[in-house]
Parts: structure tokens; C-alpha cells; sequence
């Protein structure tokens, strides 16, 4: 049973993304959707923070249960950074703040 709990967790941890000419694009693997508006949408994926930049850009569906996301719109950039070095910057900002 809880191997199975295990499997299911791993697959649905996976991060895909699958663009069609630059006008669609379907995501999984989404944690979180930390902003969005017509010109950009700031996700939080498996493999770190994920900034998608464009025009006229659309949430057309979000499942954060599945990790699952589709955007309509003209898809100009995919811009990716990591989410432990934003944490580690914070912290040593923090731990010499009150050193």
C-alpha cells in the first residue's frame, strides 16, 4: 500500500512541459502558481521557479492536486531558477543580519 502511495507520488512529481507554436502550452509537475496576469505566470515547479513571460497570456485550466496547468496566449520566454538557492540567499541574508 504505501509503496503504491510512493509510485503515485513520483508520477505525479514529474515535470513536463509541451509548448505547440508558441501559442499553447500544457505543464505538469506544478507545486504552486505564485502569480499571474496577461504578461507573465510565476509557477513553482518540480524542478524550481519557473517564470513564463508573453502576451495576452491565459490560465485556462490549473489543477494543484494533479500538478497540472495550461496557458493560451503568445508564449515569448521560459526562464527557470532554482528554489534552494533563493532559500540559502534568504537564510545567509538572515544569519548575518543577527550575527
Amino acid at each position: 500500500m504505501e509503496e503504491r502511495r510512493m509510485e503515485e507520488k513520483n508520477r505525479n512529481s514529474i515535470h513536463k512541459v509541451y509548448i505547440n507554436a508558441r501559442k499553447t502550452a500544457v505543464l505538469s509537475g506544478v507545486r504552486d502558481v505564485l502569480s499571474f496576469d496577461a504578461a507573465e505566470v510565476y509557477l513553482e515547479t518540480e524542478q524550481g521557479i519557473l517564470l513564463i513571460r508573453g502576451d495576452e497570456l491565459h490560465v485556462n485550466r490549473l489543477s494543484l492536486e494533479k500538478g497540472e496547468i495550461d496557458i493560451d496566449g503568445r508564449i515569448d520566454s521560459f526562464a527557470y531558477s532554482e528554489v534552494d538557492d533563493t532559500k540559502k540567499k534568504a537564510a545567509s541574508f538572515l544569519g548575518r543580519l543577527f550575527q
